[in-house]
């Protein structure tokens, strides 16, 4: 079977992207697995698949390098956005159906998470992530864990016991769960060791992604970020909306914030109008290719 493919990414967070409208692809999770290996396969941080929906423009399913899928993803969908406009109604500027394409406006993709919005702005991508989620139950985390006081509250600056050590945590779900820990300086953060700890604690019954976030000013921040199911990523699009979230509730930042990544940089705004978290960044294609499989 040949199986044709688009190497993407957002900020160096990078994707394998196949568009499964016709194909109707089983065993995504074998897929994923395969695809994304950096020495056997493409090599990627996730693997997306374009999908037809009952409910929206079209569907996008996100499949983490291990196989397991997730609900959003900030960096993705700008790349399905980007991928959508550019090959499927292909809308790039020398088109014929440039004038067309600009009416669109807005593409409404379903995921796990629920329904976004995309906008293209010029080379650039504004999502329309809806709500942040702050409730415990929401995020979710094990709340056997809180004491009886705080389990119907946000979970801020919580004390996670790590092995000998305590971390603090405010924890934000974009539709998939964020931890949040505010620190001095993100390189000196030992995130290969600590980010599975975190991951992985019993405390996220999900498991979990993991931000470590250094406040430059009130309009700036830094992130390095451990994501749930693929590791260390040079960018996290729904974590640098958590994180914005974060610094924003406790007081540290404005509503609009740059965040700075080892990638690159987003910008975040969280609407005092509608309650809505809206990213804007680029997104890239790398190159295409068919495979056999």
């Amino acid at each position: 079977m040949k199986l044709e493919f688009t190497k993407m990414h957002g900020l160096g967070n990078d994707f394998v992207l196949i568009d499964n409208r016709e194909l109707n692809l089983k065993r995504a999770t074998h897929i994923a697995k395969k695809l994304c290996d950096r020495r056997l396969g493409i090599g990627a941080d996730q693997l997306l698949l374009l999908s037809n929906s009952e409910s929206a423009d079209f569907k996008m399913r996100i499949f983490n390098a291990d196989g397991s899928e997730v609900e959003m993803c900030g960096n993705g969908i700008r790349c399905l956005g980007k991928y959508i406009w550019d090959s499927v109604l292909r809308c790039d500027e020398s088109s014929y159906a440039s004038k067309y394409c600009e009416t669109i406006g807005q593409l409404a993709i379903e995921t796990l998470a629920g329904i976004m919005y995309v906008e293209k702005k010029g080379n650039r991508f504004k999502v329309d992530m809806g709500e942040p989620a702050l409730q415990p139950d929401e995020i979710p985390v094990n709340t056997s864990l809180l004491p009886k006081k705080l389990r119907e509250d946000a979970v801020q600056e919580f004390p996670l016991k790590i092995k000998r050590s305590t971390i603090s945590i405010t924890c934000v779900s974009m539709g998939n769960p964020h931890a949040i820990s505010i620190v001095r300086n993100v390189d000196d953060v030992a995130l290969q060791t600590i980010g599975p700890l975190i991951e992985c604690h019993k405390f996220f019954p999900n498991r979990t992604n993991v931000e470590f976030v250094q406040v430059l000013n009130k309009k700036n921040i830094r992130m390095r970020v451990w994501e749930r199911g693929a590791g260390e990523t040079t960018a996290c699009g729904t974590g640098a909306a958590a994180s914005a979230v974060a610094a924003i509730i406790l007081g540290l930042t404005e509503r609009k914030v740059t965040v700075h990544l080892p990638g690159g940089k987003l910008l975040i705004h969280w609407s005092a109008k509608d309650n809505h978290i809206y990213m804007t960044g680029d997104a890239v294609t790398v190159f295409e290719g068919v495979l056999n499989i």
